[in-house]
């Protein structure tokens, strides 16, 4: 502990100032942690303003607050232009979408199309599948004809040897 009277007062300041600052930077966190976890243009000039009364107060120098300014404004625009890349990347895809269901439905169509012709076409090769078995099956029941035995030809004579 101080004695002299000077640093008494000294240490009075110190203690008020501390408190003040911590205040500040508190303030300054505070708006610096919403903007970071959300970057809109209302939590950008929130943020701002916390470093314009830093600055005012004396708490930090007005380049450095400068500086911090820029990098919200940066993360801000950066963010924006994000947010525009996602919403024209999200109508693209919701028109390739259509366009993919649009020629779905016409290759459904055209295929109900060609199942149908290739049912009525297999029904017909069955009608006729079925009607080549039957004729194979009243054939197969007639009385097979009788073989006639195999005659047997001549033997051709062969030519005298010469002498």
């Amino acid at each position: 502990m101080p004695i002299i009277k000077s640093a008494k007062k000294q240490m009075r300041q110190d203690i008020k100032r501390r408190k003040k600052n911590a205040v500040i930077k508190s303030d300054i966190k505070t708006a610096w942690r919403k903007f970071v976890k959300n970057p809109s243009r209302e939590l950008l000039s929130e943020v701002q303003s916390a470093f314009d009364k830093a600055v005012k107060k004396g708490y930090i120098k007005k380049n450095t607050a400068a500086r911090r300014k820029a990098l919200a404004a940066k993360i801000a625009k950066a963010n924006a232009d994000a947010g525009k890349a996602v919403k024209a990347a999200e109508k693209e895809v919701k028109a390739t979408i259509k366009k993919v269901e649009k020629v779905v439905k016409t290759e459904v169509k055209a295929a109900k199309k060609t199942t149908a012709k290739a049912v009525a076409d297999g029904a017909k090769v069955v009608a006729k599948t079925a009607a080549k078995v039957e004729k194979k099956a009243t054939a197969a029941t007639k009385k097979p004809a009788a073989k006639k035995p195999a005659t047997k030809k001549p033997a051709a004579k062969k030519p005298a040897a010469k002498k």
